[in-house]
């Protein structure tokens, strides 16, 4: 298994990937950072695959930035990787939206990417 520097260094690239095409409104290369069968839940209804992630990215608003921190990982088996995130989603008219999100990574062809996304509003 992994240290947790490790762990965290893993989970920070993979989404340094997704904020860095989520801020520059690429929903197609978004979605390339996800498994084919991923399962995603945004803040409407879950959806499963590329596609819907892709589709959910398109919907947003031009301007959408993301700022994450890390909160924790657990590495969940040699290919898997559990990161627990919060998330400042600001906009160009609306104020910023602050969430958590869980991330389920898994390692494809020595690639990590995103098997599962659920975004969670506390408050």
């Amino acid at each position: 298994m992994n240290s947790t520097a490790a762990q965290e260094a893993i989970l920070r690239g993979a989404m340094d990937r997704w904020k860095s095409a989520v801020d520059a409104h690429e929903p197609q290369r978004v979605a390339s950072y996800f498994t084919e069968d991923a399962i995603f839940q945004g803040l409407h209804p879950y959806t499963v695959g590329r596609q819907g992630v892709a589709e959910y990215y398109d919907s947003q608003p031009l301007g959408l930035t993301a700022d994450y921190w890390v909160l924790e990982t657990r590495q969940l088996a040699e290919d898997l990787l559990l990161g627990y995130l919060g998330v400042d989603f600001s906009f160009t008219d609306r104020p910023t939206l602050r969430v958590t999100l869980t991330v389920v990574l898994r390692r494809v062809a020595g690639q990590w990417h995103i098997a599962h996304y659920q975004v969670s509003k506390l408050s």
